[in-house]
């Protein structure tokens, strides 16, 4: 009897952990910034819509409740739980892929922020000595 318990108990862990997964990939999901907030960007200058893109590519949440997932998908995978797992797998990996693409495009634009008032500083400088 008390394999019975003990498997139907597992059962419930296991129903919850790929809940917990399911839950923190939606998170994530939602916390992704929308296409038109990365394309459509209201600024008077250069430096306002790089300032704008940078905010828009933000993704600390979306890399938080992707740990979150991952931590329980890993949990749930070590205690062989899951009796599909693809589908999370494949889900964790999507996520993953736009989030590293994120911060790419991000650092690109940091560095393009800080680049374009030291070029636009030294190209008043050169106007000045005319």
């Amino acid at each position: 009897m008390s394999d019975m318990a003990d498997d139907e108990l597992f059962g419930e862990a296991a129903d919850e952990i790929r809940g917990d997964v399911e839950e923190h990939l939606d998170a994530a999901r939602a916390a992704l910034p929308d296409a038109d907030a990365i394309w459509t960007v209201e600024a008077d200058n250069t430096l306002g819509v790089l300032n704008g893109l940078r905010s828009a590519l933000a993704a600390e949440e979306v890399e938080s409740h992707l740990r979150d997932a991952k931590k329980w998908f890993t949990i749930g995978e070590r205690a062989d739980a899951f009796e599909d797992a693809d589908d999370l797998r494949e889900e964790i990996e999507s996520i993953e892929d736009v989030l590293d693409d994120l911060e790419e495009v991000s650092e690109k634009v940091g560095d393009l922020a800080s680049t374009i008032p030291e070029l636009r500083g030294e190209l008043e400088s050169l106007d000045d000595e005319e």
